[in-house]
């Protein structure tokens, strides 16, 4: 008897319960390579948007290291490596990208500040835009405001500097290879309305 390879169906409301089982293997085993891919989309990152004085991938290695030499956990350090991974395909929206990607396998607090650091960091430059520097006061009661404040202004704001000495991005690859490797969506995971201090 030959191993069933493919689904019998063309449209999804005729599959069987084989059918699913057979997805649901070869989901897993993709899923598997996630972190991977993470990498590999990265380090695209170098040869992108052009005007800095160092690329997007410079920018987001030199964001974790912050994140790391502050003492922060694996979900923000892992958060500011990523918080700008969508730019590419995404300039208008790279954040909501990118908390996205993290949001099944991160506190909750750190997927929120990745979602809205492209509105917090406003205040540093839409007054020479035409934009509102304070658009992120609209979040002001919200429980991760200033959570959001400190990661823009320790980590993401600061991280354009050609002279700081940054990890290869390898350094890196164990605790995303850690974060993604975690059961998506689990609620020991997410602590929702948890916060943690973003420096120890």
């Amino acid at each position: 008897m030959n191993e069933m390879t493919t689904v019998g169906f063309i449209e999804m409301k005729h599959g069987t319960a084989e059918d699913y089982a057979l997805l649901g293997r070869y989901e897993h085993e993709y899923a598997a390579g996630t972190a991977d891919r993470i990498l590999e989309q990265l380090a695209r990152l170098g040869g992108g948007l052009s005007g800095y004085k160092i690329s997007r991938l410079e920018h987001s290695i030199q964001t974790a290291a912050r994140a790391e030499a502050d003492g922060a956990d694996a979900d923000w350090i892992v958060a500011a490596l990523l918080h700008d991974i969508g730019d590419e395909l995404a300039p208008h929206n790279h954040d909501s990208i990118a908390a996205d990607i993290i949001r099944p396998f991160v506190r909750e607090q750190v997927s929120w500040v990745v979602q809205h650091h492209g509105i917090f960091q406003m205040v540093y430059y839409a007054h020479h835009t035409g934009g509102d520097p304070e658009a992120r006061r609209k979040y002001a009661d919200h429980p991760y405001y200033q959570d959001a404040v400190d990661f823009c202004e320790r980590w993401d704001q600061s991280s354009f500097d050609p002279d700081y000495a940054s990890p290869p991005l390898g350094h890196f690859a164990p605790m995303v290879r850690e974060v993604f490797a975690r059961p998506a969506w689990d609620e020991a995971v997410l602590r929702k309305g948890v916060r943690e201090p973003l420096v120890r």
